[in-house]
């Protein structure tokens, strides 16, 4: 059995493609309804302290942010995936700075090294495909 590396390259590529690119929706858009968690519990108290509106506000903004984020890695994977990649480190080093959700923190490092390499991949798929 010959392995197709083209192939198998393609089918990652997809999976994560799909994966940054829809969490970050999800999860953007949960940010209005907090189905899946209370988001606020998460914002940093010292960001929050110096927020000129409410943190739920803040929330949304946020919400919307990463609604686009996982649209750009939909359309242009090798940005969208530097671009969520980014926001993921930042959301992490806020969270090691409130010292709190330290394995949330852990999570979205993780989750950045992650979308690095979808970003990474997307170079070299889209040599390898056309």
């Amino acid at each position: 059995m010959t392995l197709n590396y083209n192939v198998i390259l393609s089918q990652v590529h997809r999976t994560l493609r799909v994966t940054y690119g829809i969490v970050p929706i999800v999860a953007g858009l949960d940010k209005f309804t907090n189905l899946l968690t209370h988001w606020e519990n998460y914002l940093n108290p010292q960001i929050a302290s110096m927020l000129p509106f409410s943190p739920h506000v803040f929330m949304m903004i946020v919400g919307v942010i990463e609604i686009i984020a996982g649209i750009i890695v939909l359309a242009k994977p090798a940005v969208g995936g530097y671009i969520v990649m980014a926001w993921l480190f930042l959301i992490a080093l806020t969270l090691v700075a409130s010292g709190n959700y330290l394995d949330v923190a852990v999570r979205d490092i993780t989750m950045g090294i992650g979308a690095l390499t979808l970003a990474r991949l997307s170079k070299i798929v889209g040599k390898t495909t056309s």
